[in-house]
């Protein structure tokens, strides 16, 4: 059995805050997107992730993804309510199980919050609480077994995901588009223009995401090693270049960049990279992130032509880039980078390309059927979408009492000049501007 390593679990544990500091980041990336009026209520999409994703994974969602398999398909309950989870190191790591399952947990708490840049500004709350808990638990758990777990059946065919891009990405990408189609367009779209109100917003979100994924993708290695650099160094070149490709096909059409396409293409690139980052070398992510800034954008602009409102390019940057990096990952792995991994295509073995497109063809499928059951079914039981009287007037006022940016006196918590004693009983403390 291998022994505790204080170096490995320094790493993992700053890791671990950094890839937590993701999902506020993402809220940023996101709140800056959407309207005025609806800035709030798409933080919330991700700060109570943080909530009911972790009482979802400490309870059943651990044990489901990590637990000694069940044909290759679910774990069982042995970590059930975290069972036998102490401090004694997970097996085949040096690091606490503790640790490893907190670890573990980040992934699986901003999964979910990926899916709503595909329904924001016009999902209810109470649905969206439901289908993030039944949806980390049906889908993220599952497909966490099946590819990270060592007798998950995609892994034992021998498909190759580092850090992500078909558990994290792929999954919620495909899932963001059923969304997307089922629920319908936000109203007015594609007529009437839909801007971001804070671009200053998304900017910081996007480079606190850039900070988060070194953590991502270099924790992933479980240790403070020569590989944990490889990851770290690959998730570096592929959003650089990616950013890069981005602006520049847009100074080519448009004539000029936009500092919005630049983070798209940023994060196109950290997604693309996530499943190559500890198989490949930097120049195979320099290919990678190439390919993530111009096919990523290529997606985002299809979506017009094929009519659906993924509000906020969650198919299109996550999505479609979980996928291109899955399968670039077939065709640039390379055991010169690491031994445990397999050589791609460039090196003569077409297997492992394969192997990257079923397992990314069965997640993607298997995301998409049980989110598509899920928004059926919450939408016949309770609704999914809010009704257009809250959609005009904003879902930061209609569905949490609350504005992200007053134009009154004063804020939430203000102190009123006049005395209580000569405010008439039924007068109100506060009086809140319209969104």
């Amino acid at each position: 059995m291998n022994e505790i390593n204080a170096s490995d679990t320094t790493w993992l544990l700053v890791s671990s805050a950094m890839v937590l500091l993701m999902t506020p980041a993402l809220a940023l990336f996101y709140g800056g997107m959407v309207r005025t009026k609806n800035t709030l209520s798409t933080f919330m999409h991700s700060f109570f992730a943080m909530g009911i994703v972790t009482l979802a994974w400490v309870t059943l969602g651990y044990s489901m993804a990590f637990a000694e398999s069940k044909g290759g398909f679910i774990g069982g309950f042995d970590y059930a309510f975290l069972n036998g989870v102490g401090t004694e190191p997970r097996v085949g790591t040096t690091v606490p199980h503790l640790l490893f399952m907190a670890f573990q947990m980040m992934f699986a708490i901003i999964t979910p919050a990926l899916i709503s840049g595909a329904y924001a500004e016009r999902i209810k709350f109470s649905s969206y609480v439901v289908f993030t808990l039944l949806w980390s638990l049906l889908v993220y758990s599952p497909i966490c077994h099946w590819v990270w777990n060592p007798g998950g059946w995609l892994l034992a065919r021998g498909a190759l995901d580092f850090a992500g891009g078909t558990v994290v990405h792929l999954a919620s990408g495909a899932s963001a588009l059923v969304i997307a189609i089922v629920i319908g367009k936000r109203k007015g779209y594609p007529t009437r223009k839909i801007v971001p109100h804070n671009l200053t917003m998304t900017l910081l979100g996007a480079g606190l995401l850039w900070f988060g994924w070194f953590g991502f993708n270099g924790g992933s290695s479980l240790a403070a090693n020569g590989l944990a650099s490889v990851a770290f160094v690959n998730t570096h070149i592929a959003a650089a270049i990616a950013a890069l490709a981005w602006a520049l096909i847009e100074a080519v059409r448009f004539g000029k960049p936009s500092l919005l396409g630049v983070a798209s293409g940023l994060v196109a690139g950290l997604v693309a990279i996530t499943p190559a980052a500890g198989f490949v070398g930097p120049m195979a992510s320099v290919a990678i992130g190439l390919a993530a800034g111009a096919v990523c954008y290529g997606a985002v602009m299809l979506k017009g032509k094929l009519g659906y409102d993924d509000s906020l390019d969650a198919f299109g940057i996550h999505g479609v880039g979980g996928l291109l990096g899955a399968l670039l990952t077939g065709v640039f792995a390379s055991k010169v980078w690491n031994s445990a991994g397999q050589d791609g295509l460039i090196k003569g073995n077409s297997a492992l390309l394969t192997e990257q497109a079923i397992a990314a063809a069965v997640a993607a499928a298997y995301a998409g059927v049980v989110t598509f059951v899920l928004v059926k079914g919450i939408s016949a039981v309770m609704g999914f979408r809010v009704d257009e009287e809250v959609e005009d007037e904003g879902l930061d006022g209609a569905l949490h009492g609350e504005e992200a940016y007053s134009l009154g006196e004063g804020g939430a918590h203000a102190v009123e000049s006049e005395p209580p004693a000569a405010r008439p009983a039924a007068a109100p403390v506060l009086v809140r501007e319209s969104a």
